[in-house]
């Protein structure tokens, strides 16, 4: 616990004092591009609106759900089987907005002490209708389960953060982070997170900022490829899968990269190559 106290404090001080060294990950970069997203979920109404509308989105699909005739429908084993829904975290019920805006004011690319220290500090805001609506869904009687690429390291503070902004029904069985494989990688995909929950429950639904919040078929995958999967799947949008807006950061931008792992001046030779002309 000690130890824990230390490492969390030693994080928190080196992301308030930008006393950190100049690593090739952490030099200087013209981040600007990035503002007009941050601004939009900072200040734009229709942001929020667009949050209010995939949530109230969801309560009439889970209210659709609840109704004994949807039930009906069901086989006999699944009418047996609790309701869960999934979520995931960053930009879907926690809005970290203000440590992009930090990575830009100090021109630092995204890092892992400094998001650790964001965490830690457990001050990210609930993403509009976000509470309400997953805690209707819990007054419902149904589990709802945070499967997010955190790092297994922060999950007291991913706890902390949820509660201190109003989700009920917190703990450590619901909150699913990144785990390590057994050579010490960190394993990305959520797909052996959602067939857990999927051997105990029946999942309603799934939210997410990104498409691999919802199946692994989007993973890694080409832009090309990531149109023609979404529109594969065009009938389960505003159903099963419902997605939340995040123009800040995602899979999305890293497939526009190839996945390649680049400088930030290389990256702004191939954004400014993607955009499409008249």
């Amino acid at each position: 616990m000690r130890k824990t106290i230390c490492l969390s404090f030693l994080i928190l001080t080196v992301f308030l004092l930008g006393t950190y060294s100049q690593t090739p990950e952490r030099q200087a970069a013209d981040l600007e591009y990035q503002v007009a997203a941050v601004l939009y979920q900072q200040k734009a109404a229709e942001y929020r609106a667009l949050a209010y509308q995939a949530f109230n989105l969801a309560r009439l699909r889970l209210d659709a759900d609840l109704d004994r005739k949807s039930v009906r429908r069901l086989s006999k084993a699944e009418r047996g089987r609790p309701r869960a829904i999934i979520v995931d975290v960053d930009e879907t019920v926690l809005d970290n907005s203000p440590a992009q805006a930090h990575s830009i004011k100090t021109g630092t690319p995204f890092n892992m002490p400094d998001w650790y220290a964001w965490g830690e500090m457990r001050k990210a805001r609930a993403i509009p209708g976000a509470v309400e609506f997953l805690n209707y869904a819990v007054s419902r009687g149904v589990k709802v389960f945070y499967v997010s690429n955190r790092d297994e390291v922060q999950k007291q503070a991913t706890i902390d953060n949820l509660r201190a902004v109003g989700f009920r029904d917190i703990d450590e069985y619901n909150v699913l982070l990144r785990q390590k494989d057994e050579a010490g990688n960190n394993v990305s995909t959520k797909t052996p997170r959602r067939e857990y929950v999927g051997q105990k429950y029946r999942v309603v639904m799934l939210l997410g900022d990104n498409l691999d919040d919802f199946s692994d078929v989007f993973e890694h995958k080409s832009v090309a490829d990531r149109f023609a999967e979404t529109d594969r799947y065009r009938d389960e949008w505003g159903k099963r899968w419902i997605v939340l807006p995040n123009a800040m950061y995602g899979t999305w931008e890293n497939a526009i990269y190839e996945y390649g792992r680049l400088t930030e001046a290389q990256k702004a030779e191939i954004r400014a190559k993607a955009l499409e002309m008249p």
